[in-house]
């Protein structure tokens, strides 16, 4: 085999695979990326054996072969090479010539034939939106997962077709993130449980323009994300969702309406008294036309008082001061409508539409 590249296509596509390699591996295999210059393009594939890329690269094939590269040396050895082109040339052994100008490298490699094939995902019921809007989604729920939790569940994020509108779900036991976005078209209702690792990468390499597409095929284990050169495939997580819409409450008896940068602003000033692993809550105490804000910890103490629109009823009601600053930092409005039941139910931050809703679980006030 015989491939030549320019050094920013190669360098791109590598690090786009990189995102499915896995460091933690006991499977030699799993640790390459598998070059395939078989047929007539490029292909770089890599797999964790839970999340899987595929991903063509722009290039010249000289000679046509295949072989398995350690993934991590082999992405080093390419950035730390000069601009220009870049040819990689392998042999009967299995020894992989890497040639920058005047530079030589050479890698051991593998046998491609020992890789694991891309899973074969039914191409039957699919969604398109813009990856710019996708990316969003997941940017605006993602906080809320619990990876480390042994609950499979809180480790996914909740993919919901239904009623031709696209719901996003996370959750952590101590607060939810919906995101909703309404779909042109008719749509089968459909849902999976997608690993929020998987969204994290795919997050990572998803473009910010509003025309790029991408195309999402669902199938009963399985999701193919598809777009620009690139797939994407994921196991979906075993098991039955929660029933988020019967946590959700609708009858309120206090509402707020508070400037989104001044609140933030003033929950960063109270994180300037909780060192990690410090569950001092804040306390709001909200009256008619402000909020007022305290915090205490062994650092010192913080109050201060915002402006705010308020309906209802006066109330007393401590959060984690991270939790809601997590869901203001991922609203794009100037103002934000948040809504209590009382001093020990969750509140919720959500637009009218409910188009988002975050609802965080209160912290005892003594």
């Amino acid at each position: 085999m015989k491939l030549i590249f320019s050094k920013t296509d190669l360098m791109k596509s590598i690090n786009i695979a990189l995102r499915a390699v896995s460091s933690k591996t006991t499977v030699p295999i799993l640790k390459n990326i598998l070059i395939d210059a078989r047929g007539d393009e490029i292909k770089f594939l890599t797999n964790d054996m839970e999340l899987a890329i595929e991903t063509r690269v722009l290039g010249s094939i000289i000679e046509k072969g295949m072989i398995a590269i350690e993934a991590r040396t082999f992405s080093e050895v390419v950035r730390k090479l000069p601009d220009g082109l870049i040819s990689i040339e392998t042999n009967e052994r299995m020894v992989a010539t890497i040639t920058c100008e005047k530079i030589i490298f050479t890698l051991p490699g593998l046998d491609g034939d020992d890789f694991p094939e891309m899973p074969q995902i039914s191409r039957d019921y699919s969604l398109g939106i813009s990856q710019f809007t996708l990316k969003e989604m997941i940017r605006q729920t993602i906080f809320s997962l619990n990876m480390n939790e042994n609950n499979k569940l809180m480790t996914g994020e909740l993919f919901e077709i239904k009623d031709n509108a696209l719901r996003m779900i996370a959750l952590d036991g101590h607060r939810i993130a919906i995101r909703k976005l309404a779909l042109g078209g008719n749509y089968e209702n459909r849902k999976c449980i997608i690993p929020g690792k998987t969204l994290n990468e795919i997050s990572r390499i998803l473009s910010d323009n509003l025309e790029d597409q991408v195309e999402i095929y669902l199938s009963d284990n399985h999701v193919l994300f598809l777009f620009d050169e690139t797939s994407v495939y994921t196991r979906l997580v075993d098991g039955e969702y929660f029933r988020i819409d019967n946590m959700i409450s609708r009858e309120y008896q206090t509402s707020v309406v508070v400037n989104r940068k001044e609140f933030i602003n003033c929950l960063d000033r109270s994180g300037l008294l909780i060192k990690e692993g410090d569950n001092r809550p804040i306390i709001l105490n909200i009256i008619d036309g402000f909020i007022e804000l305290n915090i205490q910890s062994s650092y010192g103490s913080l109050s201060e008082d915002i402006d705010v629109e308020k309906e209802g009823k006066d109330l007393k009601i401590g959060f984690n001061p991270k939790f809601v600053g997590d869901a203001l930092k991922v609203i794009d409005e100037d103002d934000v409508h948040i809504y209590f039941v009382n001093g020990k139910a969750p509140g919720y931050i959500k637009d009218e539409e409910e188009n988002y809703i975050y609802m965080i679980l209160p912290v005892n006030v003594l």
